[in-house]
């Protein structure tokens, strides 16, 4: 049997991130969450992760960039793909989805909107690990 791939959710919303975990879990990943910056380096430390699904909106508008650019700078962590989301679209009007993947902006493989509808999250999941 194939080993369970490891999720590391990055978000400071509990209701998203429990929401994300029931259906995760029901999918057979193991999920881990964290609220910030800190606690995702030290988590990552102690367990790497298969995938990183991480919030754009934390303590501050900027933490979800300022750790996908950590994380790609980082040769241990640089290959483990990044699923972000933002609710910066329905709250700004901005649309990042063209910036996914930009080296030095916004180096994250994917992007989802909030509210994840479920079957998206487990449809974009899939994809990144297979291509992990």
């Amino acid at each position: 049997m194939m080993e369970k791939a490891k999720i590391l959710i990055v978000d400071d919303d509990p209701d998203i991130t429990e929401a994300m975990k029931i259906v995760l879990e029901n999918h057979d990943y193991v999920v881990n969450s964290v609220e910030g910056i800190e606690q995702a380096m030290e988590s990552l430390k102690a367990e790497r992760p298969n995938l990183i699904i991480l919030d754009v909106m934390m303590k501050t508008p900027q933490d979800g960039f300022i750790l996908s650019r950590q994380l790609k700078d980082d040769d241990n962590y640089k290959d483990i793909p990044i699923l972000m989301l933002t609710a910066v679209q329905e709250k700004t009007g901005l649309d990042f989805a063209p910036a996914a993947g930009d080296e030095t902006w916004l180096p994250v493989d994917e992007f989802m909107d909030k509210p994840v509808k479920p079957d998206m999250l487990l449809k974009k999941v899939e994809t990144l690990l297979k291509k992990a």
